[in-house]
């Protein structure tokens, strides 16, 4: 997704550095003229906003507050840093005081859409920190997708949560739906085709039905950053006395395909979970 992000800023125009721990990852975007760095810090110290899109909350951590290597260490006075990581509210709101220490500002703008709206700059982008800083990168954020402004430090993170918490129960409705239908003996994909245009329709129905039929489980969006990622809302309900029954039946189903080392399929393999659950496989015919 980083990779995409970075291409639009590319296409744009602007001068664009990177940094990423795999340097051949980057090949691509140094080959349309981007210069690769050995650190966050030496990216930062080129750069008047920094954006990160990394995988944990102990990633994100390195590569910012890092005294060494991090981003923060780089950025001169004046300069953003922009994590559109989907991590940790709190660790959002420690960004930003580590920021404003040095005399910079951080945002927390974690996104929705997966590699597809990274790829076709359609990404949900949920802003949290300063608004005027935010308001100041909308013809960056403009690139990539939509940004809503959320609130101060760590609201993004929290909205992006939210948006997590939706998902995980549309997919579980979603493939039990589709194992019912096959079990009731329906051609799943005309009972798809049929539900797509009432009130069961979804993204989720959209971007993941058609390759749960196919048995295409590449990843457009990994299961274990989506255990991640819901991991980090039952902490977050944990703290605020919240219970969310969905959210932990979601994260239970999606931990047992770490059990098995589907970690790096996509998050359509929930298929896999709840065919495992009935001693079914789904396949375009019906029982």
């Amino acid at each position: 997704m980083g990779q995409s992000m970075a291409g639009h800023l590319l296409t744009a125009g602007y001068a664009v550095t990177v940094y990423n721990r795999t340097a051949s990852k980057a090949e691509g975007l140094v080959s349309r003229g981007a210069t690769l760095v050995e650190s966050p810090r030496a990216a930062a110290a080129a750069a008047d906003v920094i954006f990160l899109m990394v995988g944990f909350p102990s990633d994100v951590r390195s590569t910012s507050l890092d005294p060494s290597t991090g981003a923060l260490a780089g950025l001169a006075p004046g300069g953003v840093l922009v994590d559109m990581t989907t991590s940790e509210p709190t660790l959002a709101a420690e960004i930003a005081a580590a920021a404003a220490a040095v005399g910079c500002t951080a945002v927390d703008a974690p996104v929705s859409g997966g590699d597809r709206g990274a790829r076709n700059a359609t990404l949900s982008i949920f802003a949290g920190g300063d608004a005027a800083v935010v308001a100041r990168l909308a013809p960056l954020f403009q690139l990539m997708g939509n940004a809503l402004y959320m609130g101060g430090p760590g609201a993004g993170q929290r909205a992006k949560l939210g948006n997590q918490i939706a998902i995980a129960s549309t997919m579980v409705g979603l493939v039990e739906g589709m194992v019912y239908a096959h079990k009731a003996g329906l051609d799943v994909a005309k009972w798809l085709e049929a539900i797509s245009t009432g009130a069961a329709g979804s993204k989720s129905l959209d971007l993941y039905a058609k390759r749960m039929l196919e048995r295409d489980m590449a990843a457009g969006f990994y299961v274990r950053h989506f255990v991640k990622d819901l991991g980090i809302c039952l902490s977050e309900c944990q703290a605020m006395g919240l219970a969310l029954p969905g959210l932990a039946l979601a994260h239970q189903l999606y931990v047992s395909l770490l059990a098995h080392g589907e970690g790096g399929l996509g998050t359509q393999a929930l298929i896999l979970a709840i065919e495992r659950l009935n001693n079914t496989r789904l396949d375009n015919k019906p029982e």
